[in-house]
């Protein structure tokens, strides 16, 4: 039972274990759904998936073996006759077929359907005759037609519809796009991992109660992680040039960073880490601060994050002088590999897309430099450098 839609599944890379389908059907056996298709979505997505990041995979997925419908476009010219027909004549009362033969039988419906498909090129709202929302035609979302065919509505308005053909809600997602405003949230998820190396500084009552009763009374006391996450991060961002392009997807990072870590410092630089790096590009020209200042002063303790697109001339990051900005008595190189050496934690995450990377010169010497340390900034790429900043030696 179910094996079919295991593999299914897994032919869409939903990292669902057997287990887990041994608990679906567990579930099923125990009667926690009965006879509704969209309480066992609920209850398999519930189970089977354990990422967020996997939930457009599943919806494919389940959509391909229950509904077989995942490839279609509603405004392409084919729709499966025989696959509408038969969902039709399953789900239709013996009074919805009687209001269905009113208005000419099955056949005239689904003739009706198909030329309104062809004959629509846009999204429409209301009225009684194209595919739209909120009207009276037997086609779309929202409305009153009691023999309608719902196309896209969030949801059973009003429990009178054939088939729900619904939006992927969840495509964004996706575990190699880049961050976005909705999926930071997984994001943050992922960086909760640091979370469990926290200082021990709360008391673990449930644990302590349970170690206590038995040692027949003596106290026997457990601690666990402070809530709030006790890790140090020192993070760098290029900004300017190249980097405007990615100023959003920054933002959302050193948002999300900056309500997650208690400690956490971070400063800025252009193209390449030189000598002096700002809190405030307004004046960074006047309020720099040495690298050799922020590596006295923050312990090797830090894991220390650069966030840069790396995208820039050779000779910025190898030869001194080779700064756009100002001259710069030593190379980029020399005080990436002194921070380096001192924060022996460390990564770099990179907004340009992976499959670029080749192409740029500069982003091979910093890859070299950092001991392949570099991760693109995306869900899977942040992910890789939590659990590379989470080990023991970078």
């Amino acid at each position: 039972m179910l094996v079919d839609f295991f593999f299914t599944l897994r032919k869409y890379q939903v990292p669902a274990s057997l287990r887990e389908l041994l608990d679906l059907l567990k579930a099923m056996e125990q009667g926690v759904v009965f006879a509704s298709l969209e309480d066992f979505y609920s209850l398999s997505r519930v189970i089977l998936v354990k990422d967020e990041s996997q939930y457009d995979k599943f919806d494919q997925a389940f959509a391909e073996y229950f509904d077989g419908v995942q490839s279609i476009n509603l405004f392409d010219n084919t729709l499966p006759d025989d696959w509408l027909r038969k969902t039709f004549e399953r789900h239709l009362s013996d009074d919805e077929k009687k209001a269905i033969e009113a208005m000419g039988g099955l056949d005239k419906l689904m003739e009706t359907l198909k030329k309104r498909l062809e004959e629509q090129k846009k999204r429409h709202e209301g009225g009684n005759k194209w595919i739209g929302t909120g009207g009276t035609s037997p086609f779309g979302a929202y409305g009153y037609n009691p023999e309608g065919i719902r196309v896209g509505q969030d949801g059973n308005r009003n429990f009178s519809a054939v088939k729900v053909w619904d939006k992927r809600e969840f495509r964004n997602l996706s575990t190699d796009v880049e961050l976005g405003t909705r999926n930071i949230k997984v994001a943050l998820r992922k960086l909760r991992k640091f979370a469990r190396t926290g200082a021990s500084e709360e008391l673990d009552m449930d644990a302590t109660i349970a170690g206590t009763a038995r040692n027949a009374g003596l106290l026997d006391i457990h601690m666990v992680p402070e809530r709030h996450n006790a890790v140090k991060v020192l993070m760098f961002f290029d900004v300017g040039g190249s980097m405007d392009a990615h100023i959003k997807v920054c933002e959302e990072l050193f948002s999300a960073v900056h309500t997650e870590f208690k400690h956490l410092e971070y400063f800025y630089f252009h193209n390449c880490v030189y000598e002096g790096v700002w809190k405030d590009n307004q004046r960074r020209h006047n309020e720099a601060m040495s690298v050799w200042d922020v590596i006295h002063k923050y312990g090797s303790d830090y894991k220390l994050i650069f966030v840069g697109d790396a995208t820039m001339g050779p000779y910025e990051i190898t030869y001194p002088g080779g700064s756009v900005e100002h001259w710069n008595k030593e190379s980029g190189e020399a005080w990436l590999r002194r921070m380096l050496g001192h924060f022996q934690r460390a990564i770099w995450l990179n907004p340009q897309p992976k499959e670029h990377w080749p192409y740029y010169h500069s982003i091979r010497i910093i890859q070299d430099i950092m001991s392949q340390r570099m991760f693109p900034l995306t869900l899977d790429g942040l992910s890789e450098g939590i659990q590379c900043l989470s080990r023991k030696s970078g």
